[in-house]
């Protein structure tokens, strides 16, 4: 039997709520416009490494199985709601009345519930799961009303502080513009994120009142109304300062996808895949790499890619969504890769464009090869079968089907429909064919 504190944070936090959290419920704060991003696109659809930054907070939601996530959405809100899917449930906050508000808005799915309930901010990408079960842990281990993450940042400019008395427990949530000069020189802020016993939550967001300077209903004010009423309220301080980090600016979007990044390739290194240089490598999330497969610099690598074990690909290689690479390819310099699967073996070395093709193992890709896969109106698809030969500077036109074992000569155009039989060699422009391999050659 492996002891409670050796499990994964993860499956404690299951244990502690009992069958698979059906104690928790999530509620994700995503109504906010966004006006410093200066963009038509809600702030939370803004891509990190491939994905919607509110992707990486309802990560954890599902990590810790949350029974039931309720997204509250303002601005807008259909375009949310279409990029999220259909696993949460949504709640309008037609008026952006702060944050206070937008957690009252779900007072008609949760004033029967008794259990807990986690905050999160949907514009807060860099949180991990594990630091979220921690807080949870934390929160059914103390028995708290409510509990707070928090963080101690070097410049904790535009968060609110956490106001600790004599004996170091916390008295108070100040937001920066109602902040004493002594609380706005506090260096441990407020991550933004909650664990709260639900009636105790629910109790007290009606007794919340207007900040008069902002015109908003601070959620913060619910941990002061616990504590006057000599409730118990814990902290959680963060390992992770990143936790606390939320997207406003175009600027901030470019240091979280650092970040993100950064842990995207560390997982594939802790995989077994060797990345030369991790500063010039681009790995968007929801790629797989096979083990012993070598990254080269300079290449970028896009969602929905799947490569196979012991390739090598790069230095300065494309691989766009949709592209399915087997074992033992070697993908190289200046070659790009977009919607197609790749057989066995093959040799794409350099500069060339394989998009909307099929390739069958052991083929030879040329220099400068490229499908011609688009006709100005539609895109269509070029099969090349296992150990066909393709000339440097060959253009095929799709649709196209290339035999097993054919060849296509250097520079040749192999305009579409046309098609070279198994076996058969097919030179000029436009390529014709012209006779069987022979022995394995032209």
């Amino acid at each position: 039997m492996v002891a409670p504190e050796n499990l994964d944070l993860v499956v404690q936090v299951r244990i502690l709520t009992g069958q698979f959290m059906k104690n928790l419920k999530a509620i994700v704060l995503a109504a906010g416009k966004g006006t410093r991003m200066r963009s038509d696109t809600p702030k939370l659809l803004h891509k990190i490494c491939g994905r919607p930054v509110i992707d990486y907070v309802l990560d954890i939601t599902r990590a810790l199985r949350s029974l039931e996530t309720y997204v509250v959405v303002g601005h807008g809100a259909q375009k949310v709601k279409d990029a999220v899917g259909r696993d949460v449930r949504f709640v309008l906050q037609d008026r952006l009345l702060g944050t206070a508000d937008a957690v009252r808005r779900c007072t008609p799915y949760l004033k029967d519930y008794s259990g807990t309930v986690l905050v999160l901010c949907g514009d807060a990408p860099l949180l991990t799961k594990d630091i979220a079960a921690l807080l949870i842990r934390k929160h059914l281990r103390s028995k708290a009303s409510a509990t707070v993450l928090t963080a101690i940042i070097d410049e904790p400019h535009g968060y609110g502080r956490i106001v600790r008395g004599a004996d170091g427990a916390i008295r108070a949530i100040r937001e920066q513009k109602d902040a004493t000069l002594t609380e706005n020189g506090i260096k441990e802020i407020n991550a933004g994120v909650y664990c709260f016993r639900s009636k105790d939550l629910f109790g007290n967001l009606k007794k919340v009142k207007l900040n008069g300077r902002k015109k908003e209903f601070y959620l913060t004010d619910v941990i002061e109304l616990l504590l006057a009423d000599g409730k118990k309220v814990e902290t959680l301080i963060s390992g992770q300062k990143e936790a606390a980090f939320g997207i406003n600016t175009r600027e901030d979007l470019a240091q979280a996808q650092a970040v993100i990044r950064r842990r995207i390739l560390s997982r594939h290194m802790a995989n077994g895949v060797t990345i030369i240089d991790p500063l010039t490598t681009f790995i968007e999330a929801g790629v797989n790499i096979g083990r012993d497969t070598v990254i080269n610099p300079m290449t970028v690598i896009h969602s929905d890619v799947r490569i196979g074990r012991n390739c090598i690909i790069g230095p300065m290689a494309h691989l766009r969504p949709g592209s399915r690479i087997s074992n033992g390819v070697e993908i190289g310099n200046f070659a790009e890769v977009s919607r197609s699967s790749i057989g066995r073996g093959v040799f794409q070395k350099h500069f060339s464009f394989l998009g909307d093709a099929r390739v069958g193992e052991g083929v030879n890709i040329g220099a400068g090869v490229v499908t011609a896969n688009f006709d100005g109106v539609n895109k269509h698809k070029t099969t090349i079968g296992p150990r066909a030969f393709i000339g440097s500077d060959a253009i095929l036109v799709a649709p196209n089907t290339i035999g097993a074992g054919a060849v296509i000569g250097a520079g040749s155009v192999l305009a579409g429909h046309r098609g070279v039989p198994a076996g058969m060699v097919a030179v000029g422009v436009p390529a014709r064919v012209i006779k069987k391999v022979a022995n394995g050659s032209i």
